[in-house]
């Protein structure tokens, strides 16, 4: 994924500061898109040169400084995320690097990898319970979503049938760790 065309979807769902996008996006798209809120000032840094947003007004705030601009995607930010819809590749890459150090455990046998897996096993365990969380705040009923929320609950289902496939992987994996 592109962190550009990230930050361009997620000001297309809301007008933002970059403030506010960076808070956001840590809580939607940061489960599955990782940007640095210091990457998200210089994006859209750039797409204001490339004509892809605009600064359509400033949040209040007493003193110049905290005030904050308020970004907009424009029709040709809009057509950026059309385009990079249709053109790009998707693939497979998830680069785990976690499934490195493993093939490094059975070239060169015990790493002690047992201790990181247990810890990533608690990272996914509260991954799944952050999803299943918002699953029920923000998608219950499902009958009564619009489509827009019927399309974002889809992404969340694949985050929570993620989450529970890789749980199931490693409890697979710990017992070769051990043997």
């Amino acid at each position: 994924m592109s962190t550009p065309h990230a930050i361009l979807i997620s000001l297309l769902e809301q007008p933002s500061s970059g403030y506010d996008l960076a808070r956001r996006f840590d809580r939607s798209m940061g489960y599955f898109w990782r940007a640095t809120h210091q990457q998200i000032y210089r994006e859209l840094g750039r797409m204001l040169q490339q004509g892809w947003v605009a600064v359509v007004g400033e949040t209040a705030g007493e003193a110049a400084a905290s005030r904050k601009k308020v970004y907009q995607v424009l029709p040709a930010g809009r057509a950026e995320v059309a385009r990079w819809v249709r053109e790009t590749v998707t693939d497979v890459d998830g680069r785990n690097i976690f499934l490195i150090k493993l093939r490094a455990e059975a070239a060169i046998g015990p790493l002690g990898l047992d201790a990181e897996l247990a810890r990533l096993i608690g990272l996914h365990r509260e991954r799944l319970q952050t999803y299943l969380d918002i699953e029920q705040r923000d998608f219950t009923p499902a009958d009564a979503l619009t489509r827009a929320q019927r399309v974002q609950y889809a992404i969340l289902k694949g985050g929570i049938v993620s989450e529970r496939a890789w749980l199931a992987w490693a409890e697979e994996v710990g017992p070769l760790l051990h043997a």
